[in-house]
């Protein structure tokens, strides 16, 4: 259920609503169904977006991530890379909600976290507060 709710937030963010095809909305929706998953496991008090920073910052893509936050420009990152950096179970259970393949889910992952990051970040930091909170915010 967050994860929906999430992901419609998300295709709000990424400019595509619900209306978005298959590129926008189904990124919003894994996206969405991605931080509905961390927030499951208790990560960061409704704002899974430091978790899941921290964890791509572990595995090894601590310049990307930090380019996402800060107010340069974004460095790309692969499907690959964020198969390797997320938890097996979380791909797999992200994958399973949105109706593709772990690997497509990564793919997606991958082509819209940059972008997501960067517009929950613009004073080049992680906010506090709820994610639902920050991407509403995004959307005034």
């Amino acid at each position: 259920m967050a994860g929906n709710d999430l992901g419609g937030l998300l295709g709000g963010l990424l400019g595509g609503g619900q209306q978005g095809g298959a590129a926008g909305g189904g990124g919003a929706n894994i996206l969405g169904a991605l931080l509905g998953a961390l927030m499951s496991k208790g990560g960061g008090g409704g704002n899974p977006l430091g978790g899941l920073l921290d964890g791509l910052t572990k595995a090894g893509l601590a310049d990307q991530a930090q380019s996402w936050v800060g107010t340069g420009a974004n460095q790309p990152v692969s499907g690959a890379q964020i198969a390797q950096a997320l938890p097996d179970d979380t791909l797999q259970k992200v994958a399973a909600e949105a109706g593709v393949t772990p690997d497509q889910a990564a793919d997606e992952i991958a082509e819209q976290l940059p972008q997501v990051v960067d517009k929950l970040t613009p004073q080049g930091q992680v906010p506090s507060g709820s994610l639902e909170d920050l991407i509403r915010r995004q959307n005034l």
